[in-house]
């Protein structure tokens, strides 16, 4: 099975209606869409989802910022596909973030940086199941993977 891994388009991104340019860059590269929601986090999930940061000083800015709108949570399979994901999406500041990337693109400060994904597959496996129940993740064979992989 192809490595699996988790995106997030943020409130800015959804708010700036970029959904689709997203996931248009994840699909032209060769990834395979297994998983797919929208929804408002709540305070409890985005603290679970942001457990790690819970000690920091912008904790409570970045909980505000990320139930602040509606957000759309992906699973995406392909070959490396953390690191693939991570070099898309570019670096988390957005102003420092290459042209090119989603975030160099489309992304206007640290916060404001459009997306979130998985840095690791562990993290992946996580914050998959964070957000999706084992049949909401499918498996299935797209007609040209044969040249896919």
């Amino acid at each position: 099975m192809a490595e699996r891994t988790f995106v997030m388009v943020k409130p800015d991104g959804v708010g700036r209606r970029l959904i689709a340019d997203i996931i248009g860059r994840f699909e032209k590269r060769g990834l395979k869409l297994v998983g797919l929601k929208m929804q408002v986090m709540t305070e409890a999930l985005a603290g679970e989802h942001y457990a790690e940061h819970a000690e920091r000083p912008f904790f409570p800015d970045l909980i505000s910022f990320i139930t602040s709108g509606p957000t759309v949570q992906m699973v995406w399979e392909g070959n490396e596909a953390v690191s693939v994901v991570r070099a898309m999406n570019g670096v988390t500041n957005s102003l420092e973030a290459a042209q090119g990337t989603i975030r160099g693109d489309f992304g206007l400060s640290m916060q404001n940086n459009v997306v979130h994904a998985s840095d690791s597959v562990d993290t992946a496996k996580r914050e998959i199941a964070l957000y999706f129940n084992e049949n909401e993740v499918l498996d299935y064979v797209m007609p040209d993977e044969q040249w896919l992989s």
